[in-house]
Order: C-alpha cells, then structure tokens, then sequence
C-alpha cells in the first residue's frame, strides 16, 4: 500500500499512540466512565504502551531495538523502539514525559499481536519499584467480567434501563412475501473479494465504455485486490492508477459519466472520500435533477466502509447515513459474496450515481455461491432487502458486516426460544420499505443494528419509518443497536467496546420480546 497513511513516517506512529493515549484517557473516562489502563488499584498511576497498528492490515510486528533502557527518563518526542513489520521499520515515540518502567516485551521476541502491552511508563523513578514483577493483563489470569459500563441514552440507544419483564408475546399477524434466502446443493464457498472482482471483471467484459479509476487499482493490483488482474486483461488505458487526488480523480470520473462512460471509482477507504464529497453530492447526485433529466451520470463510487481493526477514529468512520439522505444517489451495502457480485454489477449497469460500500473485514470472507449468482447474468435487483433467516417473535434488521452477527445472534436466541427474522438491507437507498413493514406486521417486534452513531443514523429512520406505518402491529417499541456517540477510540478494548457486539443484539432482541406495549 502506497504512503496516502504515512506508513512509514514516525508521525504516523505518533498520531496512533497519541489517538490510543486520548482514546483511554479523555474519551473513555468522560463518556463510558469505566476501566483505566490501570491493571489494579494498588499500583501507581501508570501507562501501558500497546504494541501499535501501522496499516489497516497490520496484525502483528516485532520490536526491533530498545532504544531506552528500564529506569531512563523519558520526554516527550523521545523513542523508545524500533517496530519493525514485513514492510518496514519505525520508530515509536514516547508522547509524555515519565520513566520506563518495565519493557514487557524483550528485542527480538518475535512477532507481537497488535494491541499488546510492550512496556510501561510511570510518572515518578519512586515508582519503578512497584512495576518490577508486573504481568501484562492479557498474559495474566482472567479477570471478572466488568459491568456494562454506564452510558447515556445519546450515546448507545441500546443500553439504556431494562423495563420489567414477562413472557414473550408469539404473534403471526402477516405473511412475508420477500425474498428468503435458500441454500443450493451446487453452491461453491467464494470470497467477497473475488465476488466483487468477477463482478467488475465480467461487466468490462461486456461492455468496452467500463473503466476503473483510483489510488493503485492498477500495478498494486488494488489496495486490498479487489482489481486485481483487471489491468492485466483491459490494459492501461481502462484500469488508470490516478494520484492521490480523491478531489480531482472524482472530478475526472463525474465528467467522463457526464460523456457517456462508465466509471467504477475506487476509494482506498470511504473516509478519503470526504475530499471529494462536492463531486460526487454536488456534481454526481444533483445534475441530473438540475438538468431537467436530460444529463445521467453512470458512475460508481466502491470501497471500504466503517470500521476495519485499529485505525483510529479519522479512518472507522460508517458512511452509510450521510449518503442515504442524499437524494440523486443510490446507496449499498452488501454482506455476502452473492450480494457483492449482484450488486456491483447492478450499480455499474445503473444509469445513476451509485454509492457502494464495502467492508475490510468481510473482504476474505468465504460465502457460499450459489450455481445461478455464478453466471455473467446474475444481478440482485436495488432496492430490494433479503430475509436471511426466517423466524417469528423478533426482526433484526441490519446491513453489512452486522448480518452476520444479527444471524449469529439469532442462533443464540433459539437457544433461548427466541425465533428471530433476519433482514439484510443490501439497499439503503431506496429502502425496501416493504419488506421491513412485513416482517415487523409477523413478528411485531424490530431491532435495528449499525455500526454508524446513534444520531441520525440508518437505525433512526428505520424506527422512524415503523412507528409511522406499521404502528399499530408494534407489540413493543423499535430498538436501535448502534455504535456509540464518540469518535472511534484506537485502544483495542476501547474500539471493541465502542462497537455492537453480538452479545449486545442478543441482549436488545431479548428485552424487546419480553417487554409489551
């Protein structure tokens, strides 16, 4: 991956050390009110240092060099190691001054997961003394599970006071009648990330006015390949490495959408895509609107969306309801391998700007595909949702990443004789309306799941939508699992815990159906 993320500069590790330092410090003790890197209350004021994340792909590294010995003073600018991955070295800084306490983690040691301590920092060389035979918290024994941290009803909708309890309510008021998914025999176990290649690769085929534009689609074969093999096939002059430009490389592909070409633009992640938000809301989504229907433009804006695994708030950021308000755009959001290959081939076809978001984390995810989504003709329609697992007593609606934990929830509600509906979105816009308003008039109970914040997210539309047209079907009011109202902490435990959890869908589903009106 080229240095759009600074990579290999020191500045780049002290931006993560010091979103990790804000992240457990500021954020966690004045919004969540729990937990401290304070491994017990008898030690002395301390901080311990994780080992850090250096791409979005980064999994583990290794320390290189100790370059301050246990007992140094420490100021702030001053390194403390080498990290050294399978792309580079760098330095890690100290961001405050303080004392090496303990280095947890010797020169040499191997490779080190991503979030583990390496060393601590205290305030005082009286301290040191306290740290010498100190055990890291994750190589020490388990400890209690901690109490759900406290929050406000603004900053995790579902975590809010639990009303008394009773007996769940089992209606069956409607039929549904959309599409459920069906396991064919013949099916083969795909990636998403072949998916959407296939996709890309089968449409150019067909039709010589598709071309891919972005930041490496070309010789890097794509920053998560996703293009790979393409420039090899079409050439240079339909696979175009462009600059780091989001603004510019937009501008180009809006213009060539406005001639009649078809671009399929690739942003690295969707949050550079806030460089070129006046192209693709202004130019791409409004000109059709303000030429009175005479100028389309065929354009496709794809990449990753949300959070990945420690890369911090300015790169965790879901987009999904900042485009879904958009009117002119279409928007979505697919899970599996079938969705992202009939989808993308969907979009690219659409005669209109199409924001699709993807997710990092299901890139190499295996799906299973079935014989018919496997051939050049298979397209899943826009605009139309998908009932993964069909059940009675609660809807759990959600799009991307979290299908899959709606679906593992709902195996852990059966357990409990909690049948739960699953719907995946894949559309965000338009919405299928439809589909949502039927499943909700069976089960009269709907759970909405997002990574997005809380506030005027996906989730909140949803419910709004419910209570508008299916109100009276409702046996208890919408609920909304979300991230929470804070920007992304880079903290390992911090990032998890600022995200749903499969635990947290459960726990909402459960207090809906045991809850009435």
């Amino acid at each position: 991956m080229h240095q759009r993320n600074f990579h290999g500069s020191t500045l780049y590790v002290y931006l993560l050390y010091r979103c990790a330092k804000i992240g457990a410090t500021t954020v966690l003790n004045q919004r969540l009110r729990a937990r401290s890197f304070a491994a017990a209350a008898a030690l002395p004021s301390h901080q311990i240092l994780p080992m850090p994340s250096l791409s979005p792909t980064m999994t583990e590294g290794s320390i290189g060099e100790w370059k301050m010995n246990v007992g140094d003073k420490v100021s702030a600018g001053d390194i403390l190691c080498d990290i050294q991955t399978d792309k580079a070295t760098m330095e890690m800084e100290s961001m405050e001054d303080g004392y090496l306490a303990r280095i947890l983690i010797p020169a040499g040691d191997g490779m080190i997961a991503v979030g583990k301590p390496v060393a601590i920092i205290v305030d005082s060389a009286e301290d040191i003394a306290a740290f010498a035979d100190f055990v890291a918290s994750d190589d020490a024994p388990a400890a209690p599970t901690a109490a759900e941290p406290a929050r406000v009803l603004a900053e995790r909708p579902d975590l809010r006071a639990t009303a008394n309890q009773g007996t769940p309510l089992r209606t069956s008021r409607a039929p549904s009648n959309v599409e459920v998914a069906v396991v064919d025999p013949n099916s083969s176990m795909i990636t998403v990330r072949d998916a959407l290649n296939k996709a890309m690769e089968e449409e150019m085929t067909k039709d010589e006015k598709i071309f891919v534009m972005g930041e490496e689609v070309g010789e890097y074969q794509g920053a998560y390949k996703i293009t790979r093999g393409l420039l090899q096939k079409f050439g240079p002059k339909r696979v175009y490495d462009t600059p780091i430009t989001e603004a510019g490389f937009c501008g180009i592909g809006v213009g060539a959408g406005f001639s009649g070409l078809k671009p399929i633009v690739e942003f690295m992640t969707w949050n550079f895509a806030m460089q070129a938000i006046d192209q693709i809301i202004n130019s791409a989504g409004k000109t059709l609107y303000m030429s009175s229907g005479t100028i389309s433009c065929p354009i496709v804006f794809r990449g990753p969306n949300g959070a990945a695994a420690g890369v911090g708030a300015q790169h965790s950021q879901c987009f999904a309801a900042w485009y879904m308000s958009v009117p002119g755009l279409k928007v979505l959001a697919p899970y599996s391998a079938e969705d992202a290959k009939g989808l993308l081939k969907a979009a690219i076809r659409d005669p209109d700007p199409v924001i699709f978001l993807e997710n990092e984390l299901l890139y190499g995810q295996e799906f299973p595909m079935s014989e018919a989504s496997q051939s050049d003709d298979f397209v899943v329609p826009i605009g139309k949702a998908k009932i993964e697992r069909v059940g009675e007593d609660v809807t759990l609606i959600a799009f991307s990443k979290m299908v899959g934990f709606c679906l593992d929830a709902a195996e852990e509600l059966a357990a409990e004789g909690v049948s739960a509906e699953v719907i995946n979105l894949r559309t965000l816009r338009p919405l299928d309306k439809d589909a949502i308003i039927e499943s909700v008039k069976k089960t009269s109970r709907v759970v909405v799941v997002e990574e997005g914040w809380p506030t005027c997210g996906v989730g909140s539309e949803i419910c709004t939508i419910i209570s508008e047209e299916a109100f009276d079907y409702l046996d208890a009011p919408p609920e909304r699992v979300t991230g929470v109202d804070i920007p992304m902490p880079y903290a390992v435990n911090l990032e998890k815990a600022a995200l749903p959890q499969i635990h947290d869908v459960v726990r909402v589903a459960k207090r809906a159906c045991y809850r009435s009106v």
